[in-house]
């Protein structure tokens, strides 16, 4: 066990990121830092649908067996909350648009008594990391990020999905797939996203995504330390 939070000790771990230039800033991370745990990034495809199908594939044919599992890689940021070239580690992940319209508003699958749309990390492990990410003067946030289908466009989506997860930090669209599929596994989950850009008016001029990659490289340099 972990002497400083009681974290278990994770041998191997499974990161998984959407695309590959996300796949290779973490792997640039990780890269030359010696330690306990072996690590495998591999890609998930693009949407939640894409990323449960892959993780779980992986999960099940994987010769050994992982005891962690991340979510990794570029997303947009809540203004006031993740600034743009920061670094958001989830301390929840939400499917911010799983559920149905009404005439009173949106109704999350958990209103619906259909299931949950939100899955739990170990608060301690994000603890970790977040201080970790801190003391090495890397910029992060720690808050829930949601998982999306469609990303945010507009101020009056941003308001909504906001209003949904309270203290929202940043929007992806692999999380929630990603965790499902570790959850039903039995393994604990991460997210952690580099922040390109602000959730809300959609304006690509405006998008840094060499900094969010950069921002991405910087937390996983730090990753051996907070799991050994």
């Amino acid at each position: 066990m972990n002497n400083h939070l009681n974290i278990p000790v994770f041998r191997r771990v499974l990161i998984m990121t959407a695309v590959p230039a996300e796949q290779e800033a973490v792997q640039r991370g990780l890269l030359g830092r010696p330690g306990a745990a072996a690590f495998d990034v591999h890609l998930a495809g693009v949407g939640s649908a894409a990323a449960a199908a892959s993780t779980a594939r992986i999960l099940a044919t994987a010769r050994e067996g992982y005891d962690l599992v991340i979510s990794a890689g570029i997303g947009g940021g809540f203004p006031g909350l993740a600034e743009i070239g920061t670094v958001v580690v989830a301390s929840n992940i939400t499917a911010a648009d799983l559920g149905a319209e009404t005439q009173e508003g949106f109704c999350s699958v958990d209103e619906l008594g259909f299931g949950s749309s939100r899955i739990a990390v170990q608060a301690e492990l994000v603890a970790r990391w977040t201080h970790t990410l801190q003391v090495a003067g890397v910029p992060v946030q720690s808050g829930p990020i949601v998982t999306v289908t469609t990303a945010t466009g507009t101020s009056a989506t941003a308001e909504a999905l906001a209003g949904r997860v309270p203290g929202a930090c940043a929007e992806a669209m692999e999380g929630f797939g990603v965790a499902i599929a570790a959850e039903q596994a039995g393994l604990p989950v991460l997210e952690i996203r580099g922040i390109s850009n602000a959730v809300g008016p959609r304006d690509r001029s405006a998008w840094r995504i060499g900094d969010a990659l950069a921002a991405l490289e910087a937390a996983f340099t730090q990753l051996q330390e907070v799991l050994k």
